[in-house]
């Protein structure tokens, strides 16, 4: 079931509405990158505005354009491990277009839905831009403390991020939000599965960035498959 969702997803990869989503969610999540990246520098600046002495030193005038040379590094790194969760979280934003589009294709005789309102959605949007960057942040500890496990522990959290809210995104749709999470428990295990085969993909450039669109479109599909158990 899992495998036969995946490629279905992947068949309707070149759909109009897809690549809208796509182009909206990089954009987005680039603009926001920036942002963070602007308030940095300014606080920074803020920082360094008084010139500040130290014991036998005498007045520094570098550290300001140190710390801005250092923070750039800093954002650099963070945006090669952030890249993908903060542009998931925001592209979760239009992922009911995606959903659609699954559904217009391959289930034509389903009743229309109610559109998720903007709001609605701009709150599961920060609530799971919150919690995709926490549990990547905090997984930097484990990859320390395990390095050598640190690639199962990556796939096998980003797996069940990504299950668990592509599915209740998917779910919630036809079912409601409290139905949409008693069948995500009823079916934790395959949701997991197919949670970490999409963060397989997570590993390499570019391709990663197309994962929001094709998990929507897979938890669409594992969706319609489980409830009709």
């Amino acid at each position: 079931m899992i495998l036969t969702a995946f490629f279905k997803a992947v068949a309707q990869l070149l759909d109009r509405r897809f690549r809208r989503v796509l182009w909206r969610g990089i954009g987005l999540t680039i603009a926001l990158l920036v942002t963070i990246y602007a308030m940095l520098l300014q606080l920074i600046e803020w920082l360094t505005a008084s010139p500040i002495s130290l014991p036998g030193i005498g007045e520094v005038t570098w550290l300001g354009d140190l710390l801005s040379w250092g923070s750039l590094g800093i954002m650099i790194v963070l945006s090669i491990f952030l890249m993908v969760p903060v542009a998931s979280a925001i592209t979760s934003l239009f992922l009911d277009e995606v959903a659609q589009a699954v559904e217009d294709k391959h289930f034509p005789h389903l009743p229309a839905v109610p559109r998720i309102s903007f709001f609605e959605g701009l709150r599961d949007t920060v609530n799971f831009l919150g919690v995709l960057v926490a549990a990547n942040v905090l997984a930097f500890i484990l990859y320390a403390m395990l390095p050598f496990a640190a690639v199962f522990i990556f796939y096998a959290l980003n797996g069940y991020l990504l299950g668990r809210e592509y599915f209740q995104l998917a779910a919630m749709r036809r079912i409601g939000r409290a139905g949409a999470k008693e069948l995500r428990k009823k079916h934790k295990g395959t949701i997991w599965l197919a949670g970490c085969l999409m963060a397989v993909p997570l590993s390499f450039p570019l391709i990663n960035l197309v994962i929001p669109i094709l998990g929507a479109a897979t938890f669409t599909h594992l969706y319609h498959g489980v409830s009709r158990r």
